[in-house]
């Protein structure tokens, strides 16, 4: 086990060597749409890249959850299978809408699966922003 101090130096130490190895911009808030973001996550188990729909206006964020649900099987095509979840309640509390697709059996205290979750970021999330730019304007247009 680390201590807690160890285990933020972890995570600190896997954040930049993700950066330093794949050094680009990734789209993440830039959507142009409010409280509408792509993330990266890496826990102690398992990684996920989640399209994240966090409108507190529940018409906004259910019109935009059901423009990416319309094109479910063209999302597919891109990234692959994804969960999905309408009402998903971050551990603060918050409810939002979530689209994601997760690796298990890695860890972000576990340098040995670093490698593992960095190319599974990257091909994730380049699938997410391949499927976000082609269909940008169809999602905007709530």
């Amino acid at each position: 086990m680390f201590s807690k101090q160890e285990a933020q130096q972890l995570k600190k130490e896997f954040w930049t060597a993700f950066g330093k190895s794949f050094p680009r911009k990734w789209l993440l808030y830039d959507t142009k749409v409010k409280d509408f973001s792509f993330k990266f996550n890496a826990e102690n188990k398992k990684a996920e890249v989640s399209l994240d729909i966090e409108m507190k206006d529940e018409v906004f964020r259910d019109a935009y959850y059901n423009k990416i649900w319309s094109l479910e099987d063209i999302l597919k095509d891109y990234i692959g299978d994804f969960h999905k979840e309408e009402f998903y309640t971050l551990e603060n509390g918050k409810v939002i809408s979530r689209i994601w697709v997760e690796k298990e059996e890695v860890s972000v205290l576990n340098k040995n699966t670093w490698q593992q979750i960095f190319e599974f970021f990257v091909e994730t999330m380049d699938g997410f922003e391949r499927f976000y730019y082609e269909y940008e304007d169809f999602i905007k247009d709530v």
